[in-house]
């Protein structure tokens, strides 16, 4: 029985489609695309990883996608003083 293995890691080609360039387009934009945080390939295999390639592609969206702190949970001492103080006015202080 064979079971089909895809990979994470991908050699330079297949990063290049992922992102729609040909090769040739994909080198000439590396440097580029490198300054903007673009996850540079391992340093042993040479290979790019496309899970941070998608999720680099996915944080150029961040109204989209999230991301910062806009998606990190809040602290629940907070929500509580928040909706105690909406309730009852003077409630919610902390002098």
């Amino acid at each position: 029985m064979r079971f089909r293995v895809e990979a994470r890691d991908v050699p330079p080609e297949a990063a290049a489609r992922r992102l729609g360039m040909t090769l040739t387009e994909f080198n000439a934009k590396l440097a580029d695309l490198l300054a903007r945080g673009f996850p540079g390939p391992d340093q042993d295999t040479g290979y790019f990883d496309l899970h941070a390639i998608d999720r680099w592609c996915d944080g150029r969206h961040p109204h989209l996608f999230g991301g910062g702190s806009a998606m990190q949970a809040r602290d629940a001492s907070s929500v509580v003083q928040d909706r105690i103080a909406k309730i009852k006015p003077g409630a919610g202080r902390r002098d």
